[in-house]
């Protein structure tokens, strides 16, 4: 067994349980392993459904709650168990003995990054998206460096280091993938996803938009498109009778090769999904989630689009009458799309896990990071 005298350095990994704190965390991960830290990851109950595959040697699970609304008694509950698994987090960080404490986001990552902080831990927030949640804006006070996977879209006091966000291995190797633009009346392939965010919307203005195309352009659609469980028959017996061509799912697990098989994609801004689409090289259509509290998917899609890689549009301005004139023109504009694309592909940071390893990595060893240390070249 080893020991940590065996181990150059040991890593806490914190991240909420959803695909866009967990998917960079991995992708770090993966990188410090490379590295010989021994990895952990500590986040909430979804650990067990979203992280299964996750490379740490040690997955630890911390109740977690999201501090939001305005009543009193559903707040007060909510901060007690953040309390209570501050107490936890303390406990976790004197067993380990981890030499840099990373936060990903969400609620999750607020006792174990609290604790680090009083323990004297040295530690690491990422913001994957160009706004700061209100997680990892409580915590950029109190940690010892901020890095980020976009631009921040408004000002800040705070000493900040631009890394990217990190994507996985899988991502990777869909880049290696080269765009091949589509061919005057050849086969179009459309890629549609949204999370939960957002495949019940595409499920119904997407199929409407399609409905309205003459025969001749549905004839040429391939469509992989995500839907929800109680959507996915309704949406597959559609496209059916529309004599569409269509994969239809609730989930992918191969979604990054299939967005290297697009020449078009129709998708949310998550950080993820906008650090994906950059790195792989494919031009979107991005439809930022209207809902959000910071409306930090509206500015995630702003980088691409500011460089032409891609096309937003606010949710409310979407129908189904808009949607299908824009297929028909880049159906019909493929030397368009593949400008796009390049564009795409020039903003991606596909070296962005290696850039945040090189940050932890000082931490670990007692040193104070700066944007330096990020862009210092691989020996």
């Amino acid at each position: 067994m080893n020991t940590k005298a065996e181990i150059r350095k040991r890593a806490l990994l914190c991240a909420g349980g959803t695909g866009g704190h967990l998917f960079p965390a991995h992708a770090l991960a993966g990188e410090l392993m490379r590295r010989g830290f021994d990895v952990h990851l500590v986040s909430d109950d979804r650990i067990e459904t979203y992280a299964k595959d996750f490379p740490a040697s040690e997955r630890h699970r911390l109740a977690s709650a999201t501090l939001a609304g305005k009543n009193p008694l559903k707040l007060l509950k909510a901060l007690l168990v953040l309390a209570k698994s501050y107490f936890s987090a303390l406990n976790l960080i004197r067993r380990i003995k981890p030499d840099v404490v990373v936060g990903f986001g969400g609620y999750p990552t607020v006792p174990p990054v609290l604790a680090a902080a009083t323990r004297g831990v040295p530690s690491l927030i990422h913001e994957a998206n160009a706004v700061l949640g209100r997680a990892n804006w409580f915590l950029s006070f109190r940690v010892s460096a901020v890095a980020l996977g976009l631009p921040l879209a408004q000002e800040t006091m705070i000493k900040t280091i631009y890394t990217g966000n990190p994507v996985r291995d899988a991502v990777l190797v869909a880049a290696e993938t080269a765009y091949a633009s589509p061919v005057a009346d050849g086969e179009f392939r459309l890629t549609v996803f949204g999370g939960s965010q957002g495949a019940q919307f595409f499920s119904a203005v997407v199929l409407k938009a399609i409905g309205l195309l003459s025969p001749e352009f549905r004839a040429r659609l391939r469509i992989v498109q995500q839907a929800r469980t109680e959507d996915e028959i309704a949406v597959r017996s559609a496209y059916d009778v529309m004599a569409v061509r269509a994969d239809v799912a609730t989930f992918f697990t191969d979604m990054p090769a299939r967005i290297a098989a697009s020449h078009l994609v129709i998708s949310r801004s998550g950080a993820s999904t906008t650090a994906e689409l950059a790195v792989i090289g494919r031009p979107a259509i991005l439809i930022p989630y209207p809902h959000a509290l910071d409306h930090d998917q509206a500015a995630n899609a702003a980088l691409l689009v500011e460089h032409g890689g891609g096309w937003v549009v606010p949710q409310s301005e979407v129908t189904p009458e808009w949607l299908a004139r824009e297929l028909e023109k880049h159906m019909e504009d493929g030397a368009g799309l593949a400008v796009a694309a390049a564009n795409a592909r020039a903003q991606g940071r596909p070296d962005a896990a290696l850039r945040l390893a090189k940050v932890v990595e000082a931490l670990a060893s007692g040193q104070s990071p700066d944007q330096s240390v990020a862009d210092r070249p691989s020996a």
